[in-house]
């Protein structure tokens, strides 16, 4: 909390978040992958910053991964840089079951977004797939899939990103705006006191850089220090201890 002020992590208006297998289906499109064991992919999270503390590790996987969204661009500049165009544009994500008042239940946010000359990335690849269902959605092109398939496969080379295991104790803090973020799937311990379990919070930080205004559309405003998180009618701000 001394990094910045903590925001909604839910519709149940959770600032501090526990990281854990609930047996939630993965496939269920209004699941948050985290209260699964599956792999998450390269994602980034609706705040400025996400902080992890691990409490308990897995008995197998749930490494941490990190990769720079302007390594990726790079890249992408250099093979493809008709698809990287792409990723500019807007791109329907889903909200899975969370929607603000007045909102649709996905956003149009671009993945990638220049900004004040700096570049932002928005991105979750399960959530832009399962917003397909949605019949107002925009409709991923042949190109636009071709453009993400290569966005994910460059955050999976293993030489753009950099793999850890956090150990009990362990803090780690990502920068959403220029970082993507990723777990390996994990098979936790039979007994529930030692299964996997880390603390989560999202944090918004005075003196940030600006967001482009589409931003709005996830964060509720782009005001400095003051956005990001999830509201919904009747979220109300608490601090679950378990």
């Amino acid at each position: 909390a001394h990094i910045g002020s903590a925001r909604s992590q839910n519709a149940a208006g959770h600032v501090l978040g526990h990281v854990r297998n609930l047996g939630a289906d993965p496939k269920d499109p209004n699941t948050r992958i985290y209260q699964t064991a599956a792999r998450q992919t390269f994602h980034t999270d609706s705040a400025d910053v996400v902080g992890l503390l691990c409490i308990r590790n897995a008995r197998e996987g749930g490494d941490s991964l990190l990769v720079s969204a302007e390594t990726i661009y790079n890249r992408m500049r250099a093979q493809r840089p008709d698809l990287l165009a792409l990723l500019f544009d807007p791109i329907a994500t889903d909200r899975r079951g969370e929607v603000p008042e007045g909102m649709k239940p996905w956003m149009e946010i671009p993945p990638l977004s220049w900004h004040a000359g700096k570049l932002t990335v928005f991105y979750q690849r399960q959530y832009i797939d399962s917003a397909q269902r949605f019949d107002g959605a925009m409709r991923l092109t042949e190109a636009h899939v071709e453009a993400l398939d290569l966005f994910d496969a460059l955050a999976n080379d293993p030489e753009l990103n950099f793999r850890m295991r956090l150990e009990p104790g362990d803090m780690q803090f990502v920068y959403n705006h220029a970082q993507l973020h990723d777990r390996t799937g994990f098979t936790d311990w039979p007994e529930p006191e030692r299964r996997r379990h880390l603390l989560r919070l999202w944090l918004s930080l005075p003196g940030d850089r600006d967001l482009p205004p589409c931003f709005a559309e996830r964060y509720g405003t782009t005001e400095v220090g003051n956005r990001g998180g999830i509201i919904v009618p009747g979220t109300t701000l608490n601090a679950p201890l378990d």
